[in-house]
C-alpha cells in the first residue's frame, strides 16, 4: 500500500478479520450506509404498515386449526395396528410438521411481543402471553429482552443474543484448541445448542448474552435480572405466574394421558420449535460475511442491517410465517405485520443494494459454516468479523 493513499477495500476487511469462504456472499460494505430510515420507509407502499386483527387472527387461528388437525392425526396414527416399520417412519414425519407449525405460533406470538399483531396493545400482550405461555416463554420477559436485542443488533457489547466471543475468552476455555478442527466435536456442539439453547439455554441462562451481564442475574424468570428495570418487574412476575400454569396444565396431561403419550405428541414437536428458534436466531446474526461493531461505530441502522434473510423452503417459510426469509425487513420496522413484510423487502431491496444481505447457501451447509468459522473476535477493533482458530491474525 502506497504512503498517501487511502487503504484498499481488502485490507480494510483482513484488518477486520475478514476472511472469504467459499460458498459465502460478499461481506456487508464496512462503509456506513448513506441511506436513512426516512428513505428506506418512503420506498415501502404504505399499506405495508397498517395491522389487522382480522387478519393476524385468520393467520393464528389457521395455525392452531392445522396444529389441532395434526395432534388428531397423530392420535390416529397411534392407534392404528401398523408394522414397526411405518411407525418409524411416521412419528418422525409428524414430530417435524407439527414442530414447524409450533413454531408458526411461536411466530404469531411474536408479532405481538413487537404489537404488529394489531393496533391494540391490551389484545397484543392477551393473545402474546397465552401462546407464548402454551410453548414454555415467559412473554414479557422475552419481550423486554427482544425489544432490547432489536435496539442494539450487531453490537458487541449490548447486543442481546449471539454476541460474538472474544479471542480472551476463548482462549480461557482449555479445549477449545484441542477439539475445534474435530467434525464429530463440532456436530456434538451444534446438536446440544439446538437442544437447549433455547430452554434452558437462552431463558434460564441468558446464554450467549453480553459480557455486561456476567456474574449477574440473568434468568428471565427472576423479575430482579440485570436486564429488567424496577417498573418492569410486575409484567414479569405475571410472565412466571402464566408459565406455571402452563406447567400445572402439562402436568395434568401427563397424569390423564401418561409421559409416552405427551412425548410423542407434544414434546418432542415443542423440542423442534425449540431447535428452529436458535437455528434462525443464530442464522439470522452469525456468519463469516456479517460485521460486529463496537463503541462509535454502531448505530442502530447499521446494526439493523447486520441481519440475514434465509429462505428455508416456501413451505417452511409459510409455516413459520417468514420470520427468517424478511428479517432485515423486519429489523428495519418491526412493527410492520408478518404478512407485508415480503412485499416490502422487494420494495427495500434495490435502495438497500449491497446493504441487504441475503444468503442462498442450503441451511444446513449455512449452519455448518457458520459454527465451524465463526468462534470468536478479536479483543479490540471498532469493526471485527469473526475469526476460525486462535492462531488467525
Amino acid at each position: 500500500m502506497c504512503q498517501g493513499q487511502p487503504p484498499r477495500k481488502s485490507d480494510v476487511l483482513r484488518m477486520a478479520g475478514y476472511r472469504a469462504v467459499e460458498g459465502a456472499p460478499e461481506p456487508l460494505p464496512l462503509d456506513p450506509p448513506t441511506i436513512t430510515l426516512k428513505d428506506i420507509r418512503a420506498a415501502i407502499p404504505a399499506h405495508c404498515f397498517e395491522r389487522s386483527a382480522l387478519t393476524s387472527s385468520y393467520y393464528m387461528v389457521k395455525n392452531i386449526a392445522i396444529c389441532a388437525a395434526l395432534f388428531y392425526a397423530g392420535l390416529t396414527f397411534a392407534n392404528m395396528d401398523l408394522p414397526i416399520w411405518v411407525k418409524i417412519i411416521g412419528w418422525p414425519v409428524y414430530w417435524f410438521v407439527q414442530g414447524t407449525y409450533f413454531t408458526g405460533i411461536w411466530v404469531i406470538a411474536h408479532e405481538c411481543g413487537h404489537q404488529a399483531f394489531s393496533d391494540s396493545e391490551y389484545l397484543n400482550d392477551t393473545v402474546g402471553i397465552i401462546l407464548h405461555s402454551l410453548l414454555f416463554v415467559p412473554y414479557h420477559s422475552w419481550k423486554i429482552t427482544h425489544r432490547r436485542h432489536h435496539s442494539n443488533t450487531g453490537s458487541c457489547e449490548n447486543d442481546e443474543v449471539f454476541t460474538p466471543s472474544t479471542r480472551s475468552k476463548v482462549e480461557a476455555a482449555p479445549d477449545h484448541s484441542l477439539w475445534e478442527e474435530s467434525p464429530l466435536y463440532n456436530l456434538y456442539g451444534i446438536f446440544m445448542m439446538l437442544l437447549v439453547g433455547w430452554m434452558p439455554g437462552y431463558l434460564f441462562f441468558n446464554a450467549t448474552g453480553p459480557s455486561k451481564y456476567v456474574g449477574k442475574s440473568k434468568s428471565h424468570f427472576n423479575p430482579y435480572a440485570a436486564f429488567f428495570l424496577p417498573k418492569e418487574r410486575l409484567s414479569i412476575w405475571w410472565s412466571d405466574i402464566c408459565f406455571v400454569a402452563a406447567l400445572v396444565l402439562f402436568g395434568y396431561g401427563v397424569s390423564i394421558y401418561g409421559i409416552v403419550n405427551i412425548a410423542l405428541h407434544y414434546i418432542v414437536p415443542y423440542l423442534i420449535c425449540n431447535a428452529y428458534l436458535v437455528l434462525i436466531t443464530y442464522l439470522q446474526h452469525t456468519d463469516t460475511f456479517v460485521p460486529h461493531f463496537r463503541g462509535e461505530e454502531w448505530n442502530w441502522l447499521r446494526g439493523a442491517l447486520c441481519t440475514v434473510d434465509r429462505s428455508f423452503g416456501a413451505w417452511i417459510d409459510s409455516a413459520i410465517h417468514h420470520i427468517s426469509d424478511t428479517h432485515v425487513t423486519h429489523h428495519i420496522f418491526s412493527k410492520m405485520p408478518f404478512y407485508h413484510a415480503a412485499e416490502a423487502t422487494e420494495a427495500i431491496k434495490p435502495l438497500l443494494g449491497k446493504y441487504y444481505l441475503i444468503d442462498s447457501t442450503p441451511i444446513p451447509m449455512a449452519l455448518w459454516r457458520s459454527y465451524t468459522h465463526c468462534k470468536y473476535v478479536e479483543d479490540d477493533g471498532s469493526v471485527v468479523f469473526y475469526k476460525r482458530k486462535l492462531h488467525d491474525k
